[in-house]
């Protein structure tokens, strides 16, 4: 009965026309299905503090968004405190009891109340009240705390959306400021117009658009739905016989809805409010998708996926008509549920200036391309509404993960102020380009680069990298729609090692599979990052690894600065099939006449396996380089690319230095060279504590080389270790990462962290 009632409350709320009916909705609704004589949401002001009556049943209406409630105060700060449910008699008896007369409330006396938590975060209070004292009985309480965790979405999509802000504001010419939270992905201040990129079949991230010819988009729409129309009859005719009758009836409720006009109406009737096809016919199916989803049918409720289906059917001939070209400003915020490294290459060169992207987070490698390519970056932006973001006015803070929309003149002007600040500091940096990155006590660091793109290699040289500690082969197989030849392979190896010769060019041997698919080699896996990736994929394969490696010799012709490394090692045998295949391939380039060296080979040390065995590892080859954005993604157990546990994912957690000290000793036992090549190297809160551990290089994107080099030029190798020592006794990230940026505010250099400080 509970849950009846439930899905028909939601069902209610799903279809209000704006936030505010839905929480008059939900407080109406409530108190029916409890029979209380109160019900009211409280809602958190987070500017002021407070917590105040936006929505109620029982208590005075004209109380409604006046009543405030300090964070610390009465029944509902301290229900918010607590974050648990609070269930007593009398609330009057209660000692956080707060009197307020303008809320009407002294006729009652039962109370029971829930916090309203979206993701950790305290949104607001949801309670119910009675005039005769009585406890409200365990049931009544399990089912407002299950209604207060649905609330919670709600609220937390209004709060994206700008509508929470918008109600909380009770000054009428003091327009609400819209802001998004995310995951900080790459560093700096961008302004710009909103670009809205999606994948074409994607129905969910088609942005609105206006129209400019209305006739026009209708007629495709029309043509759409007679296409598909035909399509449903030819497949039902031909399958027909062979269908059970249930399957029958669903080709007969598709032809059904696409013959009657009440749904070919409503998304005409949105196309002559401005909108393109495509745009109304989102809005049109996600209306019809929540609908279904809140029936109490559960038949009725599975159907809501044929209507998908529908849709995307629909779509798929929108877009056969329709020529899509996104609009890019000069100032170009690009904005996706899913950014990929090819919607970043279709912008205009000079004219991107941010990058929201929905999904991911600070090590996905769209915000590591991000970073190389110095484009301010929030990532896992999760209840942002991308398709209402097209053409607006948007401020990317990549040093915060916030973005803000329609920034009013003061908010525009202070970050404009801080842009003009980040260019001065960059022209700050320029000025030790050619100097080494040595401490004032004399210790010197070797600086190298990340690479994948041709275009970093002007950019990597200019800021005075001193070689590549890792270059991404993957990138030559992914921007293609079949695997490279081995002489395609050898003229773009060639011209990076030419570049950089005489300095080192680390090529890491293909490393696809989990994040970083290929579109002619699909992988189906539960789980990938724990699949077939890496060595282990191209081991498996040696015909594509062999390939690779000798193009890689035939390139280096000449240039003797390439060093081979193997990603994804986590046993002994792996190096040892891996050295016998690049042998083979050495010999059989020489055989062609090749004159060549044999190049270094080295292992990245990126799963807990290989940190425990380094020592073993650093036996078998050259040098070993750690690959820390893995390394602390399966040490912590927490997927890099999911932005709901992102706040866990720090590489300053005490689990990973010690792994990383534990790595640079063993590789320094065997007398090999250890590198880092993963995000941590340039994390100006990192470097000295990288410093300190005894690492003889550090790897990362070009943009990052001055900042790390300023920083390890203004302090020592002595004051580096007595930092490390103190972070070692630190027992969490926040506290390490705390430590650190305080120690370079005090050495003046808080601008590296973020400009302004």
């Amino acid at each position: 009965m509970m849950l009846t009632t439930l899905r028909q409350i939601i069902q209610e709320v799903s279809g209000a026309q704006d936030f505010k009916e839905a929480l008059n909705l939900m407080v109406w609704h409530i108190a029916k299905a409890l029979d209380t004589q109160a019900c009211s949401i409280f809602l958190l002001d987070r500017r002021h503090g407070e917590y105040v009556l936006m929505a109620t049943r029982g208590l005075n209406p004209e109380a409604v968004g006046k009543v405030r409630i300090p964070l610390n105060k009465g029944l509902i700060g301290y229900i918010g405190e607590r974050e648990e449910p609070l269930n007593i008699d009398d609330a009057s008896e209660h000692p956080h009891f707060l009197h307020v007369a303008e809320a009407g409330e002294e006729a009652f006396k039962a109370f029971l109340g829930a916090p309203i938590i979206y993701h950790r975060k305290v949104l607001g209070v949801l309670i119910v009240q009675q005039q005769d004292p009585r406890r409200y009985d365990e049931s009544e309480e399990a089912f407002l705390v299950t209604l207060a965790t649905q609330l919670a979405a709600i609220i937390a999509h209004a709060e994206a959306t700008g509508a929470l802000n918008i109600l909380l504001d009770t000054s009428a010419d003091k327009p609400a400021e819209l802001v998004f939270s995310g995951i900080p992905g790459a560093p700096g201040i961008g302004i710009g117009r909103g670009a809205v990129v999606y994948k074409p079949f994607e129905l969910s991230a088609i942005p609105d658009r206006e129209s400019t010819d209305i006739e026009g988009e209708i007629q495709l729409l029309e043509s759409a739905f007679l296409a598909v129309r035909e399509d449903l009859r030819l497949l039902g005719e031909r399958l027909y016989p062979s269908l059970p009758a249930e399957e029958r009836a669903l080709f007969d409720a598709y032809q059904r809805i696409l013959e009657s006009s009440e749904l070919l109406s409503e998304v005409i009737e949105t196309i002559r409010e401005g909108n393109w096809a495509a745009g109304a016919l989102r809005k049109i199916i996600q209306a019809h998708i929540i609908r279904f989803e809140n029936l109490e049918s559960e038949y009725m409720r599975e159907r809501a996926a044929d209507i998908k289906d529908l849709g995307h059917r629909l779509l798929t001939y929108l877009h056969s008509h329709e020529t899509v070209i996104t609009k890019y400003s000069e100032k170009t915020i690009l904005i996706g549920e899913e950014i990929s490294p090819a919607d970043l290459a279709e912008v205009p060169e000079g004219c991107l200036a941010g990058v929201i992207s929905a999904k991911g987070s600070s090590s996905s490698h769209v915000a590591i391309l991000a970073r190389a390519m110095r484009v301010p970056t929030v990532m896992g932006v999760n209840d942002i509404v991308i398709y209402d973001l097209e053409d607006k006015e948007i401020i990317v803070d990549g040093y915060y993960g916030q973005i803000h929309i329609s920034p009013n003149a003061a908010l525009l002007s202070e970050f404009q102020r801080l842009a003009q600040e980040e260019r001065k500091l960059d022209a700050t940096l320029e000025t030790i380009r050619d100097l080494p990155a040595v401490t004032k006590d004399g210790h010197r660091l070797t600086l190298w680069v990340n690479t994948g793109l041709g275009s970093d290699i002007s950019l990597s040289l200019a800021v005075g990298a001193e070689g590549v500690g890792l270059y991404r082969t993957e990138v030559p197989f992914m921007i293609r729609d079949r695997f490279p030849t081995s002489e395609e392979q050898r003229v773009v190896y060639r011209q990076l090692l030419a570049s950089f010769a005489p300095r080192p060019v680390t090529m890491r041997t293909l490393d696809v599979g989990g994040d970083k698919p290929l579109s002619y080699f699909p992988i189906k896996e539960e789980n990938p990052f724990l699949g077939w990736r890496g060595i282990r994929l191209t081991l498996d394969h040696p015909e594509i690894f062999l390939s690779q490696t000798r193009a890689m010799m035939r390139a280096s012709e000449g240039l003797p600065n390439l060093h081979i490394m193997l990603p994804m090692i986590t046993d002994v045998s792996e190096i040892d099939e891996a050295i016998r295949l690049i042998k083979k391939a050495y010999g059989e380039v020489r055989d062609e006449g090749y004159e060549i060296l044999m190049p270094p080979i080295g292992v990245m040390i990126e799963v807990p396996a290989a940190v425990y065995q380094a020592r073993v590892l650093a036996k078998r080859v050259d040098f070993l380089s750690v690959g820390s954005n893995d390394l602390t993604q399966y040490l912590l157990a927490v997927d890099r690319n999911n932005s709901r546990v992102a706040n866990l994912y720090d590489a300053l957690h005490p689990a990973v230095l010690r792994a990383l000290i534990q790595v640079v000793e063993s590789g320094h036992q065997e007398g090999k060279h250890v590198s880092i090549c993963g995000e941590l190297a340039s994390d100006p809160a990192a470097v000295l504590l990288l410093l300190a551990m005894g690492f003889d290089s550090l790897s990362m994107s070009p943009s990052s080389i001055g900042r790390m080099k300023w920083i390890i030029r203004h302090f020592t190798q002595k004051k580096a270790a007595k930092l490390l020592q103190e972070v070692l006794a630190l027992e969490s990230a926040t506290l390490i990462r705390s430590h650190m940026e305080s120690a370079l505010v005090r050495a003046g250099l808080g601008n590296l962290i973020r400009v302004g400080r």
